[in-house]
């Protein structure tokens, strides 16, 4: 942990500690839960206040398309792929009722030992063809390629060529992956999904939301979530030479419980997310004799330049049991900020206000601790 970081988790430490002591184990019962947010939103400029409901929750799901069976060629178009040779490119070519051409198959030898490779000015060599140019060329384009000079010699000659050796053309997969390396692109399209499932798939502390990919001087954000969840085709990539594929690790993706718990600290959001019954689970759950279940809050940073709206601010009753089943669908996101009071409701703004300098700093702070 970077020194900035420990500075940000001290600051929310000290913002917890101040929160507790406005009014010590003081609770607010029977409150109207459209009062309390209209109270909160009396002192708090610039923040939108909810309440975690069965509307928000809905609301939630109809942002979240159902997950849809995906190809792993889904939202690349491989109709006219054609792979194309290139320098190191290993050939194998033979021609129809001429056996001489043909180089026999040798019981210790492979196929690409024996064959014909691209040379460095992109040529290939073959008895009667000399220096046929084959770089940057299709198999179907060199096939005629050859014929042409074949005919010279030999009656409508059968050629028959397949490329045994891939060398030529290269991508890297490199991160949390199981078996990071460098993968040949061949004459079948290879796709970011497809080079992903070669390279044995993610690891366990792969960060699914920031894939990186890099063509060139260019680097995209891929988030392979909205593919295997949402169904969103367009983060799917056709793989070429030289592209690079990292998979970021997990250490950014987590979540902050704060306040009246038994255990505060940083939660990890796992490929699969996080809600908001799981945060509190994991952080050892309320303390039952101090803490307001009906204060409960998740901050969340949002786009103010966009908004307007500096945060948004999401309000659990928990007194109520139904509260446990939105709590598990409530879904958290990266840098989410869980906050339990025993604040009443009266200062229950003053505690949100000292916490919302936290929110809005925390891009910074990872980009300062990475």
């Amino acid at each position: 942990m970077t020194f900035s970081y420990k500075i940000f988790i001290t600051s929310l430490v000290l913002v917890t500690v101040s929160g507790c002591t406005l009014i010590p184990g003081s609770h607010f019962e029977g409150i109207d839960s459209g009062d309390q947010t209209r109270n909160l939103e009396q002192d708090l400029d610039n923040v939108n206040i909810q309440i975690i409901d069965v509307s928000l929750i809905a609301q939630q799901k109809k942002l979240r398309n159902n997950p849809k069976p995906l190809s792993s060629h889904a939202g690349v178009d491989t109709s006219d792929y054609q792979y194309k040779l290139g320098v190191g490119d290993v050939l194998t070519i033979g021609v129809w009722d001429h056996p001489e051409l043909t180089i026999p198959a040798a019981v210790q030898r492979t196929a690409e030992f024996d064959g014909f490779r691209v040379q460095q000015d992109g040529t290939i060599t073959y008895a009667y063809a000399p220096n046929v140019p084959a770089a940057g060329k299709t198999v179907k384009q060199l096939h005629k390629a050859l014929v042409e000079r074949l005919s010279r010699v030999i009656e409508k000659p059968q050629v028959d060529i397949k490329v045994v050796g891939f060398r030529s053309q290269k991508t890297y997969i490199t991160g949390e992956v199981t078996q990071p390396g460098v993968y040949p692109v061949t004459e079948n399209p290879l796709t970011l999904i497809d080079a992903l499932n070669q390279a044995g798939g993610l690891s366990e502390s792969a960060d699914w939301r920031t894939v990186t990919f890099t063509r060139g001087d260019t680097t995209e954000v891929i988030q392979l979530d909205q593919f295997y969840a949402e169904g969103d085709i367009s983060q799917n990539r056709l793989l070429q030479d030289g592209d690079i594929v990292h998979v970021n690790r997990n250490d950014t993706q987590k979540v902050f419980v704060l306040g009246d718990v038994k255990k505060a600290g940083t939660v990890m959001l796992n490929r699969y997310g996080l809600n908001l019954a799981e945060a509190l689970s994991d952080s050892g759950g309320l303390n039952e004799n101090t803490a307001d279940a009906n204060g409960i809050f998740v901050l969340r940073k949002s786009n103010y330049q966009q908004t307007g709206i500096l945060a948004n601010v999401y309000q659990l009753h928990a007194k109520n049991i139904a509260s446990l089943v939105l709590a598990e669908q409530f879904e958290l996101q990266p840098h989410d900020i869980v906050y339990v009071t025993t604040a009443p409701l009266a200062r229950w703004n003053r505690v949100i206000s000292l916490l919302l300098p936290s929110v809005a700093s925390l891009d910074n702070v990872d980009g300062l601790s990475n």
